[in-house]
């Protein structure tokens, strides 16, 4: 319920300072309308930034999976048993 008060007083104070800018012959255009506008089309800006950073982050694994499988399957008696277990410790506890 305070959130709902908190974003109306927001609201009028928003739709206040448009009439005061209109009255002035600045700008006719802040007002409540407009501003929910700008905060949508920053949403959906905010939404693609995040699906491009997941995005990189997928790929990121995806190639830190592809190097640590091959250096698992190398003949290497040392890098083996390491890389089978960073492979684990990825999957389940950092990554995740």
């Amino acid at each position: 319920m305070k959130t709902e008060r908190l974003t109306e007083n927001a609201l009028r104070g928003v739709d206040v300072l448009g009439f005061q800018l209109e009255r002035l012959g600045v700008t006719d255009k802040v007002n409540r309308h407009n501003l929910a506008a700008f905060l949508m089309a920053q949403q959906h800006h905010l939404e693609g930034e995040w699906e491009s950073l997941q995005t990189r982050i997928e790929r990121a694994r995806a190639k830190a999976d592809q190097k640590l499988t091959r250096v698992e399957q190398s003949d290497s008696a040392l890098l083996a048993p390491l890389a089978s277990r960073l492979k684990r410790l990825t999957r389940f506890q950092i990554l995740r």
